[in-house]
């Protein structure tokens, strides 16, 4: 259920979700980033407007099928498999997953799919929280003209977040970063050499489907290349995690961003978002009573919420 929050600095138009129905197989190709090979899937017409969707971990592209045969009525429809997962490649070193080489994936996708006009883009848990480094680079926002994030945050700006309530440890702050410091737990235990990989090898990845129906009851389906997706995609927390929150950097967008929040989400705490205000011109934020993963839990929900933000915000820039 969507409920509006203080945050939204204007209403958006609201319009009819097409039916999910079995869609066409998406059109496939390959981009090089560097030596990176990324595997690239469209649907929909080129000349439409481009919606790019990056995914989180551990999944791969596939999660957002649902979403985008749904959008690709309307849109031209592109989804990702990021360095590490699907039949992306996935590099052996950790420093090849910092945010600075997972954005220039992103601009390698963009440059092939939509190389002249700007895109919309919509990312889900790591696909978002590396999309922010693309939103908040400043040579980069021409090329987007809006931004639906779900469950994943910007980490410099979750850097400064635990700064100000460290700064200022009135009870509700303390009890803010003591609940998700526990609901953060992996991510410590993702800083271990080899035992993450080890278990993702023993049957994590066999059981993956089932552990999320068991934490949320959303059904994810059987992933091909889980096991793999889910021990390179480590390397992603590696990179990035320490760096980013015990360093953050001053990090703002004029790009018009829209924020998706699963009050029920077990790893990303709804008050993350709370002081985006402070790193966005112009902010949206949006409610539902659903689980982390949104895009297989709720893929009409999103695909609606997508849906109006790109048409709302492409009418704001014609405008302009």
């Amino acid at each position: 259920m969507l409920s509006a929050s203080p945050a939204l600095s204007a209403p958006l138009p609201s319009s009819t979700t097409p039916v999910l129905t079995p869609g066409t197989a998406p059109r496939l190709s390959t981009v090089m980033s560097g030596p990176v090979r990324l595997a690239v899937k469209q649907w929909g017409d080129p000349r439409r407007p481009t919606i790019v969707l990056v995914h989180g971990y551990p999944d791969n592209s596939a999660v957002w099928h649902p979403v985008a045969e749904l959008l690709s009525h309307d849109f031209h429809v592109v989804a990702y498999d990021v360095r590490g997962a699907g039949a992306s490649d996935r590099p052996a070193r950790i420093r090849d997953y910092r945010l600075d080489k997972l954005k220039d994936d992103f601009v390698a996708v963009i440059d092939h799919v939509s190389p002249h006009r700007p895109v919309h883009l919509v990312a889900h848990d790591w696909g978002s929280i590396q999309s922010w480094e693309a939103v908040t680079e400043p040579a980069l926002q021409s090329r987007i003209l809006s931004f639906t994030s779900c469950s994943g945050p910007c980490l410099d700006h979750i850097g400064h977040w635990f700064r100000q309530r460290l700064a200022h440890p009135t009870w509700r702050n303390i009890k803010q970063l003591l609940i998700q410091s526990v609901k953060s737990w992996y991510i410590y235990f993702f800083q271990m050499p080899l035992l993450p990989g080890l278990l993702w090898r023993a049957g994590v990845g066999r059981a993956w489907p089932k552990l999320v129906r068991l934490l949320e009851g959303t059904q994810v389906e059987t992933n091909p290349t889980q096991v793999a997706d889910g021990v390179h995609g480590v390397q992603l927390y590696r990179a990035n995690m320490l760096p980013r929150l015990l360093r953050p950097r001053l990090r703002h967008t004029t790009v018009p961003v829209q924020v998706l929040v699963p009050r029920r989400d077990l790893y990303v705490s709804p008050w993350l978002t709370e002081d985006l205000h402070r790193w966005t011109d112009k902010l949206w934020r949006r409610e539902y009573t659903a689980g982390h993963w949104m895009p297989a839990s709720h893929p009409a929900e999103m695909a609606g919420a997508v849906r109006r933000f790109v048409q709302f915000t492409s009418r704001s820039a014609a405008a302009a």
